[in-house]
């Protein structure tokens, strides 16, 4: 929202929405709070800031079946063969990485984590490779290709499996045997580590193995030895991969232990390669409820969709049966990390089924549920530009103030719309927030760093944190996300304002989307794991006339789907406020029109009816209510609601001293 414009009655050209696209990766752990229960694994294990991936083979992407559980239920993929030596590197000095890409640039379209497997291991290794005899050949050979594949994929890998497999079986808890062994001794795999930070600072290095899941083995101990060792030096070295193939009695009973004290040493713990034989349904629980018990256990990986996809497919050991049908041990993995194909909170808003979003829209709206509250400090003439999340039993709204002097933030929280009328307002001027302008507040909960986000407009992107959102006074200062406007906005914002800041974050990146009151919805993106920090590759995301595609865009993941909505507020033929609205599969990728002309609106008043009253022409800025409260901004795909701002239909005068004020639409015309 831009608090210096005055609007008049203005003529927008409805033209097509032009769109860029971009790319990028990373993430981390721990547990959210009070999660809301997803009805797909990727959906539940990012509540909590995990993934839950599977390994992918780029030969199958023609199935749909495979594709169709894939896109569904996993926000991590792995490739299965194609980032492996005898794939990428077969001759010496000539990389083929189009099977590689073929499955990384689908999951970077798609929002999923990518993992990379593997740089060093000492199967599936060309034979020129094994031949070498000369440590310095060998050294540089090693070298070589880690640098060259991992700068290929820099920053589009959250984690790479450095070394694979490198420890022997059985009692010796030493190295075994293999040419990077033999010929550069034990030191190998920290010179491997080092190379990998050198060649890409921002990925997760891991150590990847199987058999290291018993705490008192031989071959667990010899592992955790070199990753202690590791840490004690200083040795690049972030993470621990725990394959986990398990025979039908599922994990050992000290896994859980295992995982603990490989993260105690300060690294993350991932389970990397998971099937089970005959895919028991406690074999699964219990795998996933000791990740889910351990902080730093960031993610889990399935080794295949199908059982007829597993290198193990006599044993039938994966969460899906031939047909792509879930088995039993697909609901019991599902509960074990909080979720549910069925059952919700009780105190949490309906979620609901997921169902395509229509392509046209109807509404019915409430009356004014949210006035400004004027004290002896505060003279206040609209609320406005709402954000809303519902969490432990309470919608938590945050709102813009504004008069004729300028913009500041309101807080207040209820339990039942009936209430919000009542709702004390907590004056955010008041905390470290500080006076000044502050204006369209954004919040979210991150739930990897486990802290509450506020964004709003400064003049500059800014955002505040807090580790209780019920708490006003836990906010912190303002920060910017950036040093200072990007050089493309400078150059196509004419006489418009940076106004409407918004983040949303999928498995691997965060995005901050703007708008600048001249037609262009701007696109900056970072990765998860460096979030609030790097915001770079600012693009134009999307372009219209200038009233046509004006400000107080929203982005949101349809729940239960591949879909991404748009919304962005427009000014109609007759001067009146409405919303717009697109669709994508990708956060970077081109949106399509859903509804999105002044005839076939999202929300307009032409699509809403007032059962109290007409008491507002304009829908303006303002924020759906959400399936769940985190970084992914996830909405139910139907009977949706949205909490927006209105005001007098003859109101007029100074744009900052209208009086909006905040109503509730519900949409009348859902399918489910």
């Amino acid at each position: 929202m831009n608090p210096l414009k005055r609007l008049g009655r203005r003529r927008a050209s409805v033209l097509s929405l032009l769109a860029v696209a971009a790319l990028v990766t990373p993430g981390a752990a721990s547990a959210a709070p009070d999660a809301v229960r997803a009805s797909t694994l990727g959906a539940q294990a990012a509540q909590s800031g995990r993934y839950f991936g599977t390994a992918v083979a780029a030969g199958r992407l023609d199935d749909g079946t495979y594709t169709g559980i894939l896109d569904r239920e996993f926000n991590s993929v792995t490739p299965e063969n194609e980032m492996k030596w005898d794939t990428i590197e077969r001759s010496r000095g000539q990389f083929n990485f189009g099977p590689g890409d073929q499955i990384a640039n689908r999951a970077s379209q798609r929002g999923q984590r990518l993992r990379g497997h593997t740089l060093v291991w000492h199967q599936q290794l060309p034979d020129w490779v094994k031949a070498i005899r000369d440590a310095n050949t060998l050294r540089s050979v090693m070298n070589n290709h880690i640098t060259q594949v991992m700068n290929h994929y820099k920053g589009r890998i959250y984690a790479w499996d450095v070394v694979n497999e490198a420890f022997a079986d059985g009692g010796s808890g030493q190295m075994r045997s293999s040419v990077f062994r033999d010929v550069l001794g034990t030191g190998f795999i920290e010179e491997a580590f080092r190379t990998a930070r050198s060649a890409d600072p921002s990925a997760k290095l891991c150590y990847n193995d199987y058999n290291i899941e018993n705490w008192s083995d031989a071959k667990t101990q010899g592992v955790y030895r070199m990753v202690r060792d590791f840490k004690s030096r200083g040795v690049p070295i972030d993470c621990v991969g725990l394959q986990s193939h398990f025979g039908a009695g599922g994990p050992p009973s000290s896994f859980q232990t295992t995982l603990s004290n490989f993260a105690a040493l300060g690294v993350d713990v991932q389970i990397t390669e998971l099937d089970i034989a005959q895919a028991p349904t406690a074999a699964y629980a219990n795998t996933v409820r000791a990740c889910m018990n351990v902080a730093r256990c960031t993610g889990i990986t399935v080794w295949g969709i199908r059982d007829s996809d597993s290198w193990r497919s006599g044993e039938n050991p994966l969460l899906f049966d031939r047909n792509g049908n879930k088995k039993p041990a697909y609901q019991s993995a599902l509960t074990a990390m909080g979720g549910s194909a069925a059952v919700r909170r009780a105190d949490a808003p309906a979620t609901r089924s997921a169902a395509a979003l229509p392509t046209s829209f109807r509404w019915s709206s409430s009356g004014a549920l949210i006035a400004p509250k004027s004290d002896s400090t505060h003279n206040i003439a609209g609320i406005k530009d709402p954000s809303v999340v519902y969490y432990n039993g309470k919608y938590h709204v945050f709102a813009s103030t504004a008069n004729a002097s300028g913009y500041n933030l309101v807080y207040l929280s209820f339990s039942d719309w009936s209430q919000a009328g009542s709702a004390t307002h907590h004056y955010l001027d008041r905390t470290a927030i500080g006076t000044g302008y502050r204006a369209a507040p954004q919040v979210f909960y991150n739930a990897p760093q486990r802290l509450w986000y506020l964004v709003y407009q400064t003049g500059n992107a800014s955002y505040s944190t807090n580790p209780d959102i019920s708490n006003p006074n836990g906010w912190s200062a303002p920060r910017n996300f950036y040093s200072s406007m990007p050089d493309i906005i400078r150059q196509n914002i004419g006489n418009g304002y940076w106004v409407d800041m918004w983040v949303i974050c999928d498995s691997a990146n965060c995005y901050l989307f703007s708008s600048d009151d001249n037609g262009h919805l701007y696109r900056s993106q970072t990765t998860v794991g460096q979030f609030p920090n790097g915001f770079t590759n600012t693009v134009i995301a999307a372009q219209d006339s200038k009233y046509a595609l004006f400000e107080a865009s929203n982005v949101y993941k349809v729940q239960g789907s591949n879909q991404y909505l748009l919304l962005v507020e427009a000014i109609g033929s007759d001067g009146r406020r409405y919303f717009r609205s697109w669709t994508s599969s990708s956060l970077a990728g081109s949106w399509s029109p859903l509804a999105a002309s002044e005839g076939n609106p999202f929300a307009r008043s032409n699509n809403v009816t007032f059962p109290a009253g007409a008491w507002s022409r304009d829908i303006s800025h303002g924020e759906m209510i959400r399936a769940g409260y985190d970084q992914t901004l996830t909405i139910p795909a139907c009977k949706l609601q949205y909490l927006y701002q209105g005001k007098n239909p003859d109101a007029g005068g100074d744009y900052n001293s209208l009086p909006w004020r905040l109503g509730l639409l519900t949409q009348t015309n859902s399918t489910c």
